[in-house]
């Protein structure tokens, strides 16, 4: 029986174009809850912080709401009887740019089922020639088509921080890739996770996607499709399904990003905060994946690198998203427009699907960091971009960070 219990809700953090570090402003909805059929998850949540109550049981050993956490969900678009039995899917246009603001994911336990998982398609994020015109400022010639190798497996032996991001918008349910990175402010127990800014926001069109949730190792002994039907979901989930309960693009894709066109891409970029599904064994991702990937925000240029590496589940044809593949190109510049910051580009025929995925190089310590992530490529495949991760990246990964610092 799926259940569903209350994540957070998040206003998103404010970043300019200089970098300022985000704001955040959140109302936490009581994590811990759980919310059945037959039985609902109870607890007291107030707005700025304030403390939440743990869940409560009446005497005939039912657990009520409090009217007062009822409310606080309502005003952020949460009722709880609705929302549990499939009202998540009611993708009204108004209330979707309404909800353009905030961030809202509870959890629903069992949602993400293997036939779900494999049933996801990829986000339409291409463009073509023809966008790639005008005063664009310093980009290289198109690289070489390089062909896309696929993983061995055990995935989780050779890259433990890659997976799959899980999510459902209006299109339907959509996936892409990601990496666990590390996390500042708890080293070495990091629950943060890194991906493309368009799989988690719509950018200018709408708003925040519902159900996002992150597999590591997915498919971790690359069974083919038909090997994958009908098994259990620790077959295609070793390491457990973590939901998103906080999320953090940059202001510049909600305002700009696109779904063609390439709007947005050299912003393209978000860090999500994840939970375990079932409350796990008190372990963080990090722990129970093993690994975690710094970020370096001080990258060289794609003149000073001699290669990068990015690693993604493709989805499109002429793949179909159950097998991890790495592409590995010394990277060209790529610029769409003169006013944004020039991204990295690398021959590549990986397909959607593969958006999200970490790109990672020799940093500025010396040692292998995630420098970026797949945003962008053409139709007909062939490469892919990603944004060159500065400031206002570091602003969103600082914020995500300084959000849970304390817990």
């Amino acid at each position: 029986m799926r259940s569903i219990r209350p994540s957070f809700t998040a206003r998103r953090g404010r970043n300019t174009r200089r970098g300022t570090s985000p704001v955040l402003a959140a109302v936490a909805l009581a994590s811990a809850l759980a919310l059945t059929a037959t039985a609902c998850g109870s607890g007291d949540a107030e707005a700025g912080g304030e403390a939440a109550s743990s869940a409560a049981a009446t005497g005939d050993g039912k657990i009520k709401i409090p009217d007062s956490l009822r409310d606080k969900l309502k005003e952020h678009g949460i009722d709880i009887d609705k929302w549990k039995n499939g009202a998540w899917k009611d993708w009204d246009r108004d209330d979707w740019l309404r909800e353009a603001d905030e961030y809202i994911n509870p959890i629903i336990e069992g949602l993400w089922n293997p036939d779900r998982m494999r049933k996801a398609e990829d986000p339409d994020n291409a463009v073509e020639d023809s966008d790639l015109t005008g005063e664009q400022g310093v980009t290289d010639p198109t690289p070489e088509p390089v062909d896309a190798t696929a993983v061995s497996p055990a995935y989780h032996d050779n890259v433990p921080e890659a997976g799959k991001v899980f999510f459902d918008s209006p299109e339907g349910t959509m996936v892409c890739s990601a990496t666990v990175v590390q996390d500042p402010a708890h080293p070495g127990k990091s629950n943060m996770v890194w991906t493309a800014g368009h799989c988690v926001h719509a950018g200018k069109s709408g708003g925040w996607y519902r159900n996002i949730a992150f597999v590591p190792s997915y498919n971790d002994e690359a069974r083919t499709t038909a090997e994958l039907q009908n098994v259990p979901r620790e077959e295609v989930a070793p390491y457990g399904v973590w939901w998103g309960d906080w999320a953090q693009t940059s202001d510049q894709w909600i305002e700009q990003g696109g779904a063609t066109g390439g709007d947005g891409a050299a912003h393209d970029f978000a860090v999500i905060h994840v939970t375990p599904e079932q409350g796990g064994n008190g372990k963080s991702l990090e722990e129970t994946v093993g690994s975690a990937l710094p970020v370096d925000f001080n990258a060289p240029a794609a003149t000073q690198l001699d290669r990068i590496t990015a690693t993604g589940y493709p989805a499109a044809a002429p793949f179909d998203g159950e097998t991890m593949y790495q592409c590995q190109d010394k990277p060209g510049r790529l610029s769409i427009s003169a006013s944004d910051p020039t991204m990295y580009r690398i021959g590549c025929t990986m397909t959607g699907g593969s958006s999200g995925g970490g790109w990672v190089a020799t940093g500025s310590g010396g040692e292998p960091a995630l420098v970026s992530n797949t945003s962008i490529g053409p139709a007909s495949a062939g490469w892919l971009a990603g944004p060159r991760l500065g400031e206002a990246a570091k602003g969103v990964y600082d914020s995500v960070s300084g959000k849970f610092a304390g817990q």
